[in-house]
Parts: C-alpha cells; structure tokens; sequence
C-alpha cells in the first residue's frame, strides 16, 4: 500500500482474528502528525475483565466508548508501563474512579502516539486529538488494557529527517462517559460535529498539521454524507404533507443546499491537503466532486488545475484555470497557471520533434 495515497481514518488491513483464550489481535493504518503507521494491537480479555463483580464498573463495562464519550486512559510505552504496574495494581483493587474530567490535552504534533505518556489522561472520542489511542478505546471496555506495536507505513518518513523507529505500548482504558454512535444522532447534533471537524482542519492546516487536517476533513464528511441522505428524506416527506412550517417540537437542521455547500467545501479542501501531501490523484478526485456539488466553487477549479498539472494532464488543466477566468477573470493565478500550460506544452513538442527527428535521419 502507498501511503502518499492514502488519507482515510483507520484504515484496516487486517482483519481481526481471536482464539478461544479470549485473545483479539487487529490491524489497521492509522494517521498521526508525522504520517501513516501501521498498528498492531492485542487486546486479551482477562477473568477479572470477562466477570465484573462491582455494579457500578460492571456498568461501565457493558458498553464501549462512542462518539462524544470522555475516556480515562493511560498511555505507557513499553519501559513506563512496568514502572507504572504497581499503581496500575492499586488503581484496580479500589476500583478506580468513574468520574472522568474534561478533556485537558493538546494534540501533540511532535509524537507518534499524539498524548501525554506515563500518566492518566481524559479524551473525547470522535475528535481525532490521537487517532491511534482513540482506535484503541473503541473497541475497549472499562478496566481493560491492550498492547500496540505501532510501525511506519511504507515511506512514513518521507518528510522527516530522523529515522523512524518501531514503537511498542500499552494503552490502559479506565472508565468513560456515555455516547452515541452516529445514527443516533439527531441532525443538528451531526451538523455541530462537522463544522467542528472544520473548524479544526483548518486550525491543522493553518499549523502545519497536514495528515491531522486532512483527517478532520475526512471525518467530517463521513458524516456529511449521511447527513445528506437524511435530510433530503425528511424536507421530502415535508414537502409530501405540505408542511412548510418551522419545526416546533424538535430541530429542524440544516437545510439540503447547506449541507451539499458544506460538503463541497469539505472535499475541496481535503483536496488541498492532498495536493501539499504529494497526492495528486486523491487531490484531482476531491477537487472534481466539489466542482459537481458546486460549479461556481472557484477555489475547487483551482486546485483541480493544479491536481492536472501535477499528473501532466495538461488538456484537463487548461480547462479547469479557463473555468476559473470565467468565474475569477482578474485571477492572476489562473491567468500564470495557462502561461506556465503552454510553456510546458511548447518544450514537450519541441521534444518530441528532436525524437522523430532523430528516428528519421
């Protein structure tokens, strides 16, 4: 797998396999500050875990996180987690405590594992601060722990001068709040989270956090899309009773032309992301369905010329920045961008002539 072309959330390439020991051993890509990597996880299932005896734990521990919860967790790489195993001890015989606070970390871009390490701290799931801890506790219940060999993904490197190393560490899940997954959502509880996966891709962007911004815009639409589906549903049955009335009893939500701008904009500066990361052919993708939901998206054409340029595909290029003229004719950039074309075009032609000539004589 290339990972210059791959951007999505989580990816799984592994399948996930258990013996009869109560053993779980799963794979999966994950996006970080400095790239791609491979995740390893095993997560063993012990007696103390599989039979709760305490109430309140064992109510905690029915459930896995989801969208929104605050997760307690601890992070230890392999060293720290057996300094830390006599307090690990002490936390399980009095049970550890259920109150989890606000989340009170930053993503850290200088750190494969994206938090704090060695002590226990509060995350929001869905927000993507540490997309490899998060991956983890989903799939956790309370009281539970798991060990992660996390690897570079082939060419994970590639923007960074020091050498990446294998990182092995187990990821310690002690109690967490309630969510939901997203069809349990209403609408505007959907709508809340995109513009906040927005606004905090371009918070990313703006810092240099390439892979972080475009996992913000990815998750973003994820649920853009089946926000989409919902509401042309529900303004459809609306139209059908002829109930042109605002909502009373519950949320309205957004509107189906808001929600296609929004995705338009999603796509087009995913696309963006792309074109920075090297990703022309996912960028070129991005940059043709924001110009579809939205024709008269200028900044769409753009980086869509630009996603061209970057394969050679000149012809496709030329038409993106002429489209841009129409809707921008004082756009400088589109008019550098049709110069540097047919530059381009002129030294392959005038190589190709010294080939053919060549064959000939």
């Amino acid at each position: 797998m290339d990972p210059v072309e791959a951007v999505e959330h989580s990816q799984v390439v592994d399948a996930a396999a258990s013996d009869p020991n109560g053993v779980d051993v799963t794979s999966w890509v994950s996006v970080c500050p400095r790239g791609l990597w491979v995740v390893h996880k095993t997560l063993t299932h012990s007696e103390r875990q599989r039979k709760v005896s305490d109430s309140r734990e064992a109510l905690s521990s029915a459930y896995k996180p989801r969208l929104g919860s605050l997760c307690r967790v601890r992070v230890c790489v392999v060293d720290q987690a057996e300094k830390s195993a006599s307090v690990k001890d002490h936390e399980t015989k009095r049970g550890g405590p259920l109150e989890v606070p606000e989340a009170t970390f930053r993503r850290q871009l200088d750190s494969v594992l994206q938090i704090p390490l060695g002590e226990w701290t509060t995350l929001k799931v869905g927000e993507g601060h540490c997309d490899i801890t998060e991956a983890c506790v989903e799939a956790m219940r309370a009281g539970e722990s798991c060990q992660i060999r996390v690897t570079p993904a082939n060419g994970a490197g590639m923007w960074h001068s020091q050498p990446m190393q294998e990182i092995c560490a187990t990821v310690e899940l002690q109690a967490f709040t309630p969510g939901k997954e997203s069809w349990q959502m209403s609408s505007d509880e959907k709508w809340e989270w995109v513009k906040s996966h927005k606004e905090r891709g371009g918070q990313r962007f703006r810092s240099g956090d390439l892979w972080g911004a475009a996992d913000s815009y990815s998750r973003a639409l994820k649920l853009v899309i089946a926000l989409q589906g919902f509401e042309a549903v529900r303004q459809e049955h609306q139209i059908d009773e002829q109930s042109t009335a605002p909502c009373k009893n519950q949320p309205c939500g957004p509107t189906v032309n808001k929600v296609q701008s929004m995705k338009a904009e999603l796509h087009s500066n995913l696309s963006l992301c792309q074109l920075k990361l090297k990703q022309p052919v996912r960028a070129k993708e991005n940059a043709a369905k924001a110009t579809q939901l939205e024709p008269g998206h200028a900044k769409a054409w753009y980086r869509l010329g630009q996603a061209c340029q970057m394969l050679n595909e000149l012809v496709e290029a030329r038409l993106a920045f002429r489209k841009l003229l129409k809707l921008q004719p004082e756009s400088m950039a589109a008019v550098k961008a049709l110069k540097d074309i047919s530059i381009r075009e002129r030294e392959t032609n005038a190589q190709l002539g010294q080939r053919l000539s060549k064959m000939f004589n």
